[in-house]
């Protein structure tokens, strides 16, 4: 039989948890958990007050149709979660929101226009680091049925007022039009040859680059290649005129409406179902490398790909943890927890208490309570760390009487209230709230 010394039962040795978050996941805690909550109730109270309406697309598809973002793009060669289901069915959990979206446009053939916006986690095999996760949160909106460049300046518009909306002021708009698909096609090529003439210039990572997918390289943030990108040949002497007619309206409706943008000529975006108008948005106030907070654009092509009828679209996604990260830099949209109205102090049997929270929740109140029959002085310490304005107070004096004091925990002040006007009373500190139901 083995001793342990002494000295070992002594130490509170911390328990170590036998399950932890998987690498790139996190657990989203209150009060930051409430912070985004409110985020996207105002991204929805924005949005749904242009005609967009909540769609809550599966968290799964067929592999088949995410493969249309593109056989040479990231998300589909290195980053996709797929799977084969107990059906022999090829899975894949959702790396974005748009293909499934396009999907249910395509099976259910609402009318059009079809505009949508939604709230939902993805999912991308990638590099954890600050702003990016393997499961990840996004807000945006999608609008399918109409090829209007002013639709294009609509959507854009909204992820603006969403950011100005939050307090955000060192956000930019980058805008740029990669034409039709034969724009593009041309443009390509063109962008190949001319980066194959000057590989040995290019870095390793971006001659590998090139190999997949040409447009890619133009992402580089390498200072090996910057030169070369800076040279290279632009999609807009590639447009044709419809196509250059187009972006000439979007860039007139943004101007209209006093949204300042930047044309980037490098913005290709990631993804290969994108067509004419693209765009990000970019905060200026982030240090790391994941300056982009959202993006978009259209994509005149998906719905067809995806076995519909020939359906155009224009959306946006945005990232919430990266806005938050720059809401964080620039001090903005900082919620607390949320405020409590009162903390009931029950020192009798617990029933009153019972009855009390639930009439004044009943009220529209926020209300908590103490559980486990503390005494007096510990129920007081939680209800001053709860941040709550009002103590309502039932000692055995004021159980039996039918009473309760009730303090105001700001001031100090304090009142002997009967315990069927404590309703009223409680508002006349803390201000009338919509009721939760009828206690009638």
């Amino acid at each position: 039989m083995s001793h342990r010394p002494w000295w070992c039962a002594r130490l509170a040795l911390p328990v170590v948890p036998s399950f932890q978050t998987s690498p790139g996941t996190r657990d989203i805690l209150p009060p930051q958990a409430g912070r985004w909550r409110a985020f996207t109730a105002q991204f929805a109270d924005i949005v749904e007050s242009a005609g967009y309406e909540c769609i809550i697309p599966p968290m799964f598809e067929d592999l088949g149709v995410f493969l249309r973002l593109g056989d040479a793009t990231d998300v589909v060669t290195k980053e996709m979660y797929d799977f084969e289901d107990k059906g022999g069915r090829r899975i894949a959990l959702r790396p974005e929101h748009t293909a499934g979206i396009c999907r249910s446009f395509a099976q259910h053939r609402p009318t059009t226009p079809w505009k949508v916006w939604y709230s939902g986690s993805n999912f991308r095999y990638e590099k954890a680091q600050a702003g990016r996760f393997r499961q990840f949160d996004q807000v945006g909106i999608e609008v399918l049925g109409s090829t209007d460049p002013l639709l294009d300046v609509e959507v854009i518009t909204m992820g603006w007022q969403f950011f100005e909306s939050l307090g955000l002021r060192n956000v930019v708009l980058m805008i740029n039009s990669l034409g039709d698909p034969e724009d593009r096609a041309a443009y390509i090529e063109a962008l190949r040859v001319y980066l194959e003439s000057h590989a040995e210039k290019l870095s390793e990572e971006s001659r590998a680059t090139l190999q997949r997918n040409p447009l890619r390289v133009l992402d580089s943030k390498r200072v090996q290649d910057k030169p070369i990108i800076d040279a290279a040949p632009t999609i807009a002497q590639f447009l044709s005129d419809d196509a250059k007619a187009h972006f000439e309206k979007v860039k007139a409706g943004l101007t209209a409406l006093g949204v300042q943008y930047s044309v980037n000529e490098g913005l290709v975006r990631g993804l290969d179902y994108y067509q004419r108008t693209v765009f990000e948005y970019v905060s200026t106030s982030l240090d790391s490398a994941q300056t982009a907070v959202g993006g978009g654009g259209r994509y005149d092509g998906l719905v067809e790909d995806l076995g519909g009828p020939a359906t155009p679209g224009v959306g946006f996604a945005l990232g919430i943890d990266r806005t938050l990260l720059a809401c964080d830099s620039e001090e903005v949209f900082l919620l607390g927890a949320p405020q409590l109205d009162a903390f009931i102090v029950d020192v009798v049997d617990g029933m009153t208490a019972l009855r009390l929270a639930d009439e004044l929740r009943a009220a529209g109140f926020a209300v908590d309570r103490a559980y486990d029959g503390r005494s007096m002085k510990s129920q007081m310490k939680v209800a001053d760390r709860s941040g709550a304005r009002v103590a309502i107070i039932i000692g055995s004096d004021e159980a039996e009487a039918g009473n309760c004091t009730v303090r105001n925990l700001m001031t100090s002040e304090q009142s002997l209230v009967l315990q069927t006007e404590v309703v009223t009373h409680l508002a006349s500190i803390v201000g009338e709230r919509n009721p939760r139901r009828n206690t009638q």
